[in-house]
Order: C-alpha cells, then structure tokens, then sequence
C-alpha cells in the first residue's frame, strides 16, 4: 500500500465514522506514524509503506476511532500559529480560545500593559502566546493541577519563555502574589449533565471541563476574586461557552456595577469571549466586534 493509498482509505474511514475534519486527522496521524512533515508527505505520495510501517499507521487509527483525540495520539497541537505538546494531564486547547488571544494584544495596542494573569493555564497555550507577542510584560500562569503545569514548564522551555511565564500552582487568583493588568481566563463551562454526552471527556481531564450544574461555578467564583487582584483601571477577559452571555454579564453588572462590558462573538458568530472594564473610558477593543447587550 502506498502512501496516497493509506490516506485515502483513512479518510475514508474516519469520515464514514462520523469524525471531523477526517483529512486533515488521517494526515497528522500517518506523518506521526512516518515521523515525516506535510512537504514528504506529499512528496512521498507514490512509495510503498512497509509493513511494520502500515501496521504502526493503523494502530494509531483504531485508536482513533476509540475515540482518542489526535491531539493526545500525536502529542501536538497547534494554537495561534504555534505547536504546543499536549497530553491527557491537560485540556486540548481550542481553536475558538485564540479568540482570547487576540482580544488580548487588541488592548495591549491602546491600553498599557505590564502585568497579565492567566488562570487554569493547562497547556499553557495562551500565557505562552501572548508571551510571545508582549515580550515585556510579566506573566502569571495558574493552575489548580501540578500534573498540568508540569505540561506547560515543557512548552515554557519549548518556546523559550520561562523566565517570563511564572507558573503558580493554586486554585484561582490566590497563588497571584500581586495586582495585575489584565485577569484572562477559560475556565470550565461545561454543564456536568452535558459531560457523559461529550466524547473527549472520556480522555481530556474532567477537572478543566466540568464547570458545575449550570456550567458558570468556577467563572462566578472567579468574578467574585477579581476586586482583590485587578487595578482599578483595568480589565477582565472571560471566553464562555454558547448560551452563557446572559447569565455571566449579569453577574458581572451586580458585582460591578460602573464597569463596562462588551462581548465578542468568534469566527461562527457565537458570543465568546466577554470584557470587562473598570475604566471609566475605556479605549475600543481591536480587531474585536463588540456585541450589544
């Protein structure tokens, strides 16, 4: 069997099995399998796998279809331009978080930032992005899991920020040893009702999925520490999950109530990532379209 074979009848498969995205997957997981990039990939299209090599490819399928994310079979996944190592001691990091990201360095543009908090790191996907797009600004990554931040030390060293990514380890903002900047935060929003019909919850860590019988515990819980750690003139950047605008900028009003919020839909135009400010005049968010409330 060649190498365009074995893609073809992968994609096959894995579409057939109702998996997303099945050329992209099929790809990633014979180039993991080979230990070759895209461009050999495509080069080698015509040359014969051996045997031990097309059985190591059909391994990694049928766990596949057992329902392993791609990201845990290979170790990678990519997040705002960047490979970052994943395993099932942290979440997967998802395309719609690099909206967090980017309303992120949308306000550094117009607002000074010195100092940024980022809580339930995992991976470290998003502390290390922007790290690397504010190379002057101070950052502390929390995570209530030491198994998780043992993940993100890797990618820390990986991509060179060590000495500017302070891990901390604790639940919330109390390990944050100082008032900061910017509070962001992708906490779990999942309802634990929804967990049992999720298919990665099988495999990526409950602890940074579940988030209580409505979805909003660990949001409501950090809304309520943000006073004691966010300057008087700046900001909050939450994501949440679809349906969760209401129920969270309300909660926000009652705890702040001259504080401005604002709520960027994603790519698919669901409201994603909510803002807060406690500025009184507060520049415009780049690069974000602002929802009304």
């Amino acid at each position: 069997m060649t190498l365009g074979e074995a893609l073809g009848r992968a994609r096959g498969i894995l579409a057939g099995n109702n998996i997303d995205d099945a050329p992209l997957e099929c790809e990633l997981l014979l180039r993991h399998a080979l230990k070759i990039s895209r461009t050999q990939l495509y080069l080698d299209l015509d040359r014969e796998l051996s045997p031990k090599q097309e059985e190591a490819f059909w391994r990694l399928m049928q766990r596949r279809l057992n329902g392993e994310p791609t990201a845990y079979i290979t170790g990678h996944r990519e997040f705002y331009g960047l490979d970052f190592y994943v395993d099932p001691r942290v979440l997967i990091p998802r395309p719609e978080s690099e909206l967090l990201v980017e309303t992120a360095l949308g306000l550094a543009q117009n607002h000074p930032l010195f100092s940024i908090a980022e809580i339930g790191t995992g991976c470290g996907a998003i502390a290390i992005s922007l790290a690397l797009g504010l190379p002057e600004v101070k950052i502390y990554a929390t995570d209530i899991s030491a198994a998780a931040l043992k993940v993100a030390l890797l990618n820390c060293q990986k991509h060179g920020v060590v000495d500017r990514v302070h891990l901390l380890q604790g639940d919330m903002l109390d390990p944050v040893p100082e008032p900061v900047d910017l509070i962001i935060a992708n906490l779990p929003y999942v309802e634990e009702s929804e967990l049992a019909r999720a298919g990665p919850a099988k495999f990526e860590p409950l602890l940074a999925l579940n988030g209580g019988s409505d979805g909003m515990e660990r949001i409501r819980q950090l809304c309520r520490q943000v006073g004691s750690k966010l300057r008087p003139t700046d900001y909050l950047l939450l994501e949440i999950g679809q349906g969760q605008r209401r129920a969270v900028t309300a909660f926000l009003h009652t705890l702040f109530p001259n504080g401005e919020i604002e709520v960027v839909p994603d790519l698919s135009g669901i409201d994603r990532v909510i803002s807060l400010s406690l500025t009184a005049s507060k520049p415009e968010l780049a690069n974000a379209r602002p929802s009304q409330l």
